[in-house]
Order: C-alpha cells, then sequence, then structure tokens
C-alpha cells in the first residue's frame, strides 16, 4: 500500500490545530458563560484538602484545561490567596478534570461535527447577546474539536501499514519507559495533555496501537502537562514554584506506581471494555479517568508529606503578600460593634505598611531594574485592591449597627483612608509601568534625574509611613508633620520640575526621558496628598493625641 506523506502529515497537522482552537473556543466560552467566577471558586471552595479536590475538578471542567486550572492555582499560591495545601488538593482535582475531554471524544459524534460548527457560528454572529455568543463559541469549540478529531483519524490510519511505526508501537508495548518519555514530550510540544489523549484515542480507534503499547503513553500525558505550570511559575514566589512542582511530583509518583502495575492495570481496563460494551477512544478515556481517580485516592492521604518533600526540595523563605484580611472577625459586628471597629482600624493599618511596602519595592525598581521588585510591586497593588474590597464590605456592614458619635467619626476615618491607601497602590502601579517603559524603550535619565526622583521617593515614603503611624496612634504631632512634609513635597515636585526643563532646553535630556521623569514626579505628589488625606482624618478628630 502507497503511503501518501503529504496528505497525512496535511490532515494531522490541520486537524490537530482545528482540535487545539476547538478546546480552546470550548474552554473560554465555557468560562465566560459561567461567568468569571473560576478564583472566586477557587478562593471560596479549598477551605480543606477535599473541598479543594472537588474545586479543581469544577474549574477545569469549565475551562477543559488541567495546565489551566493548575497555571490558576499558582498564581493564587503566588498571590496569598490559597496555602500550598490547599493548592495540592485543587492539582489533584484538575488531573481528575481533564479526563471530561477524553470522555466527550469517546461519545462518536464525530459525523455530526459540521452542523454543531454551523449552530454556533450561527450564534456567534447572529446574536448581540453577549451570553448568548458566549454559550455559541463554546458549541463553535465543542464542534470544532470533534472536526479536528475526525481530520486527524483519517490522517493517522495509513500510519498501522508504515513499518517504522509498528516497530515503534511493539518497543513501546516492550518498554513503558519508552511510551511514558514520548507522552511526556508529545504532551510537551502541544502543550494540551487533552490534545494528545485526544490523539491516543484516535490511534487505538484506528489499530495503530495496541492498548498495551498506549497506557505508557497515556501516563506520559499526565506527566507532560505539569510543565506548563512549571513555565508559569519561574519568577513567581517560592510558594508558587512548590505548587507547580507538587504537580509534578504528583504524576510522577502516580506514573510510576502504574508502570510497576501495568500488565494488572491493562488486564482492568480490558475487563472494563469487555463489561460495559466500551468503544475503543472511551476505553481509552476509562483508563485515563481511572489514572488520575486512583492516584487522587492513593495520595490524598499523604497531602501534608507531599508539602513537607516538595518544601525540602525548595528550600527558603518565601516573601508571601497575604490578600486575605486577618483582622476582619464577623462574628465582631453584632456581638461588639466597637470591637468590629478596632479589627477594621488593625486591618486598614496593614493595608497601609504594605502601601508603603510597595512604595518602597516601586523605588528599589527604579534603581537596579530587578524584575521582582515590580512582581512585588504590584502583587502589593492588588492585594490593596482586595482589602480595600474588604474592609470597606466590612465597615458597610457596622455601619448598621448603633454607634457613639466618636465612634461614628473613626467609622468615617477608616472609609476614607482606606479609600486614599488603595488610590496610593494605583500611583504605585503607575510608577512601574513608567520604569517598564523606560526599560523596554531604553530611555536613559540623567544622573540628576535619577538623584532627584530618589530624594522625592525617599520623602513621601517617610511622609506615607509617618501617616500611617499618625492613624494607627491618633497622634496629632504626627499628623501636623505629615502636612509639613506634604508641603515639601509640593515644592519639591516643583522645584524638580523647572529644573527638567532647563535640561530639556540645554539638551541634556530628551523628550522620552522627560515624559518618565515628569510622570514619576506627578504620581509621587499624589500619593503626597492622598497621605495628608489620611493625616487629616487625624486632625478632624476630637479625641486625637496631642503627644
Amino acid at each position: 500500500m502507497q503511503i501518501d506523506v503529504q496528505t497525512l502529515v496535511f490532515e494531522f497537522v490541520g486537524g490537530l490545530g482545528i482540535f487545539l482552537i476547538g478546546l480552546k473556543f470550548m474552554g473560554e466560552g465555557l468560562q465566560k458563560s459561567a461567568g468569571d467566577k473560576l478564583r472566586d471558586i477557587l478562593d471560596r471552595f479549598t477551605s480543606n484538602p477535599f473541598m479543594g479536590v472537588l474545586a479543581g475538578i469544577i474549574v477545569t471542567v469549565l475551562i477543559q484545561s488541567s495546565s489551566g486550572t493548575t497555571v490558576l492555582t499558582v498564581g493564587l499560591v503566588n498571590a496569598g490567596f490559597m496555602t500550598l495545601r490547599q493548592s495540592i488538593g485543587v492539582i489533584m482535582g484538575a488531573n481528575i478534570g481533564t479526563t471530561v475531554t477524553a470522555f466527550i471524544i469517546g461519545v462518536d459524534i464525530g459525523a455530526y461535527a459540521l452542523p454543531i460548527l454551523a449552530i454556533g457560528a450561527f450564534l456567534l454572529f447572529f446574536f448581540k447577546n453577549n451570553r448568548i455568543t458566549y454559550v455559541g463559541q463554546a458549541i463553535f469549540g465543542f464542534g470544532a474539536l470533534f472536526f479536528g478529531l475526525e481530520l486527524m483519524s483519517s490522517g493517522m490510519e495509513p500510519l498501522r501499514e508504515v513499518q517504522a511505526f509498528k516497530d515503534l508501537t511493539v518497543s513501546m508495548s516492550d518498554n513503558a519507559v519508552l511510551g511514558v518519555v514520548i507522552g511526556t514530550l508529545f504532551t510537551f510540544i502541544v502543550q494540551s495533555s487533552s490534545a494528545t489523549i485526544g490523539i491516543l484515542q484516535e490511534l487505538f480507534n484506528a489499530d495503530a496501537i495496541s492498548l498495551k503499547a498506549a497506557l505508557p503513553v497515556l501516563f506520559g500525558d499526565n506527566v507532560g502537562t505539569t510543565i506548563t505550570a512549571v513555565l508559569a511559575s519561574i519568577g513567581a514566589s517560592i510558594a508558587a514554584k512548590r505548587a507547580a512542582y507538587t504537580h509534578v511530583i504528583f504524576n510522577l509518583i502516580g506514573t510510576t506506581i502504574f508502570i510497576i502495575l501495568i500488565v494488572p492495570f491493562n488486564e482492568l481496563v480490558l475487563f472494563l471494555q469487555s463489561q460495559l460494551h466500551l468503544n475503543d477512544p472511551m476505553t481509552i478515556a476509562f483508563a485515563h479517568g481511572t489514572f488520575n481517580v486512583t492516584n487522587t485516592i492513593m495520595q490524598f492521604p499523604f497531602i501534608g508529606v507531599l508539602a513537607f518533600l516538595v518544601t525540602k526540595l525548595i528550600p527558603g523563605e518565601d516573601t508571601l503578600v497575604e490578600y486575605k484580611p486577618k483582622h476582619l472577625d464577623p462574628i465582631f459586628i453584632q456581638q461588639s460593634p466597637s470591637v468590629a471597629l478596632d479589627q477594621a482600624k488593625e486591618e486598614v493599618l496593614r493595608m497601609g505598611e504594605y502601601a508603603h511596602k510597595g512604595l518602597e519595592e516601586s523605588s528599589q525598581y527604579l534603581n537596579n531594574h530587578n524584575q521582582k521588585h515590580a512582581e512585588l510591586a504590584l502583587q502589593i497593588e492588588g492585594a490593596l485592591n482586595n482589602l480595600d474590597k474588604e474592609i470597606t464590605h466590612y465597615l458597610v456592614q457596622l455601619s448598621g449597627t448603633s454607634f457613639s458619635e466618636a465612634e461614628s467619626n473613626k467609622h468615617s476615618a477608616l472609609l476614607d483612608s482606606v479609600r486614599d491607601i488603595e488610590r496610593i497602590g494605583d500611583h504605585f502601579e503607575n510608577i512601574i509601568e513608567l520604569i517598564q517603559y523606560k526599560i523596554s524603550n531604553k530611555v536613559s535619565l540623567t544622573a540628576q534625574a535619577n538623584i532627584d526622583l530618589n530624594d522625592m521617593f525617599d520623602l513621601t515614603a517617610i511622609t506615607l509611613k509617618q501617616a500611617i503611624q499618625a492613624l494607627g496612634n491618633m497622634d496629632r504631632e504626627a499628623a501636623l508633620e505629615v502636612v509639613h512634609k506634604e508641603n515639601q513635597i509640593d515644592q519639591m515636585e516643583r522645584t524638580f520640575r523647572k529644573k527638567h526643563i532647563i535640561r530639556l532646553n540645554e539638551g541634556v535630556c530628551d523628550g522620552a526621558a522627560g515624559i518618565v521623569f515628569v510622570d514619576i514626579l506627578s504620581n509621587l505628589e499624589r500619593i503626597g496628598d492622598h497621605a495628608v488625606n489620611i493625616a487629616e482624618e487625624v486632625l478632624d478628630d476630637k479625641n486625637s493625641n496631642p503627644q
């Protein structure tokens, strides 16, 4: 039989491309139609490892990507939303959730792929309602997934006649490790275990590969999908790296156990196939599901051991930015509003300390261009946004309780201060973006401009710190000092702007450098304004300490 290599390659590569696009469209459509609640699901339902497994399954089914769930989890660990132990449960759940795609593929509806595509396209292009277009996107992706599979299937059918491929499958049957390596590498290249499992299902369906050869490749597919999370953890916090490497260890342990037990596992899959009358693609889906569910059941009791192991493998203290509030206990809202108010104040002060830290990280990024300072500052800005939302919600709930006049004033002061601190985060985020623009466009500031910026950074940071301390101690003297320093910041900005214009006129610096310089000055001056707003809350309070 003559093999048309060009047709084989074109149909396989084209089919794979359509399959991947379909998988992406289906995942995005499901995610959008479900609402952007994935982060909330992972944040709220990971109180214990078992709930974490369920959350991992749900989110992976919604976005049709275990890699996507794991990357999202790594991001949440990196941001301080989730602990390492919580993340392990989610990662286990993601491995189970990703098997749903294989079961979908196992349902033989390839003949209806084109009509499904047409329905999806119709909903996408002829309706203005967002919810309908999201559903259309999911349906279009669903159809594209099966159409891509059909193309790949027809492209792979001649492979069973190719002697070199026959020899390779025989080698994989005799040497399970070779199959694992091939599955790992292919999934790493394609960046989707769902795609490689889909290809495996079609190869098995075309009698191009035996079950004994297919199972090690299936194990390798599960190992290969962990690479995405490892790549996502590059440059992230130590906790995020640990979460990513836990995914690798989890799948390596499972793969090792199943390779040792490959003969009885092969018999189990054949037994399921005969008893449940499974078609070939569904047989691979059941093998995939059995592997991941059993692996999770086996390792679930040892989550603590996994966490300990990965902590030993990746040592070091982690600089963790905690997004969640520490002091806002809802029980005090009804039982003791005055205590609740004190709790809220503690959280506002913690938020203020974060703002000061973010400003310092921005200053260091300006001087050494080390990306870790930018990342930490942006993490802090994210934490400030979340704390602003949480504290404001807590204070709004408190507003319905009975307060004395002093407590009412304190309540208003805290609400205003939260808003000011959150805005400070926005301004140092602007500064980070300006420095990133400076680096990427190779904008060079003069030595004097750098000195001026550092002087203003130092004065602004001191002023902000003093404003937070003044609020903490209700110290009028410290608050007055903040007002005085803020006047110095305003004067400094005016002076440095004039010096910049002189440099510009003398041709010492160019326009791009001037924009960066002036905009950083402007953002620092606005931070000074917010610091003085916080200080004025102290000055307006009759119960503040004169000291």
